[in-house]
């Protein structure tokens, strides 16, 4: 009996959280096994689901395309970097101007820096102009998942929070506040001009 590989659930996390990420594994010894990165608040993700303001773009390859994003959501940035081996998302950071509401789905990347420092960027697998709205309903929709994670993190059960506090030992209650402050200000929040994004279809149940 075969066994396709199953698609791993996109996570959503706010860029906070992620930047504060570093640490990668995998959960079994085949090389194709996928490799998690452990979110501070007690989640693995393989993927992840992030909707922001895509404020710059820059081809920063040498011999071919290789664009970098700045994404912003309420917390921080993401870097997401696309070349050759993601042509779909490539193509679209190259056409699209800036500033636009963007959705990502993609994988964590880390890289350790010279220092010692791990940096963490998204791989992205697809990236989708939207509207305000979807920007909004992910900010809330994160910052519910985020406020679960963190009522969660001292479960007896709750593998990944063992794991979390194990590698980073987090002051949890700071997340509670992040995703409380991403929620306030949703009230507060401008959109981006006429024409600054269309409205698409992003991941359902994510």
């Amino acid at each position: 009996m075969s066994q396709a590989p199953s698609r791993e659930v996109a996570r959503r996390a706010f860029a906070r959280e992620f930047n504060d990420a570093s640490h990668t594994f995998k959960e079994s010894e085949d090389e194709r096994a996928p490799v998690y990165l452990l979110l501070p608040t007690g989640e693995r993700a393989n993927r992840v689901f992030l909707v922001g303001t895509l404020t710059e773009k820059e081809d920063v390859g040498e011999d071919d395309e290789y664009w970098r994003g700045r994404i912003v959501d309420p917390t921080g940035t993401f870097f997401v970097y696309a070349g050759q081996y993601q042509p779909d998302a490539a193509s679209t950071l190259r056409d699209l101007e800036p500033p636009a509401y963007v959705a990502v789905v993609g994988k964590p990347r880390t890289y350790e820096t010279d220092e010692g420092n791990v940096n963490v960027s998204v791989r992205p697998e697809s990236i989708t102009a939207v509207d305000a709205t979807t920007r909004d309903r992910w900010v809330a929709e994160t910052a519910t998942r985020t406020l679960e994670r963190v009522a969660a993190f001292d479960d007896e059960g709750a593998e990944y929070a063992r794991m979390a506090r194990e590698e980073y030992d987090p002051e949890i209650d700071d997340y509670r506040g992040m995703a409380l402050a991403a929620l306030e200000g949703l009230d507060e929040s401008d959109e981006l001009g006429a024409d600054g994004a269309a409205d698409a279809d992003v991941p359902a149940g994510q």
